[in-house]
């Protein structure tokens, strides 16, 4: 199989390799949250303005804290361009079709982002290890999904894809808190527990789908999410750092049409108006 091309300061990860010890202060959190939290804001509208897009792909252990970091996100993004997509098992239509059909009917239009909750990795993650895909089907999906990619930030859509890994500890003791809080039972399900037993062998393919497929056009980022504040900080950190890259984030200037009319009808000095961009940048 031919390797995903990748460049000479790209390393691909691996879940062993993450210092599942870090963790990050309260103030610390509070802080930095604001400050990555504002710096998206900047993106969107500098997207707005350019018709630049994104794809952000999000996969991670049962309980890793991937609704958490996309509330985070969605939060302070506004809802004409930005999109999240929860995905889960695709229903009979799309059976019918190749698995890819479903995520190109969600990519995001010129000038939004676009978030998927779980996303095309579970062709050789989920359908891989529950006998969902045969052998052969999530083996060719490397190079699908790699073409898939390629195809897309060709095209100017930049992929960015995080994985939140947790211990399995880690994991059971958010189980418990979900069982015990009547608010978040919802999120619990038989599924998440049998998957528990097949642990080591989800490890393997997480590691082989980073092998497979962080490229230097869309690598991966693994991240310790034992400490959902850190994950959390990280994780947009990282997002924010790949979309902003190479792109002008000043805010867009007001048309000479819309200077003349705030000067007639809200009686806005032309030198205030000029001011508040300058002060905007």
């Amino acid at each position: 199989m031919k390797k995903a091309p990748t460049s000479p300061k790209h390393k691909r990860p691996r879940l062993a390799a993450l210092d599942m010890t870090l963790k990050m202060d309260e103030d610390v959190y509070a802080r930095e949250l604001s400050g990555v939290q504002e710096r998206l804001r900047l993106i969107q509208h500098a997207y707005l303005k350019s018709g630049h897009s994104a794809a952000i792909i999000f996969e991670g252990w049962d309980a890793a804290g991937k609704g958490g970091t996309i509330r985070c996100m969605s939060a302070v993004l506004d809802p004409r361009g930005f999109k999240v997509w929860p995905i889960s098992a695709p229903r009979k239509y799309y059976l019918e079709r190749h698995y890819l059909a479903r995520f190109f009917e969600r990519l995001p239009p010129q000038g939004a982002i676009s978030v998927f909750d779980r996303s095309w990795y579970g062709r050789v993650l989920v359908e891989r290890i529950e006998g969902l895909a045969s052998d052969s089907d999530w083996r060719r999906a490397y190079q699908e999904i790699n073409e898939f990619e390629r195809m897309l930030t060709d095209h100017g859509t930049r992929v960015v894809k995080i994985f939140l890994h947790i211990t399995p500890e880690e994991q059971l003791r958010r189980f418990r808190e979900r069982v015990l809080n009547p608010m978040k039972r919802w999120k619990l399900s038989f599924e998440d527990f049998r998957n528990r037993h097949k642990w080591k062998a989800y490890e393997e393919a997480t590691d082989s789908m980073f092998c497979e497929t962080s490229t230097s056009y869309a690598p991966w980022h693994a991240i310790s999410a034992n400490s959902k504040k850190y994950a959390r900080v990280t994780a947009l950190k990282v997002i924010a750092e790949r979309l902003s890259s190479g792109v002008d984030l000043a805010p867009a200037e007001l048309s000479q049409e819309v200077m003349r009319e705030a000067q007639q009808l809200l009686d806005i000095d032309p030198a205030l108006l000029m001011g508040g961009q300058r002060r905007l940048d």
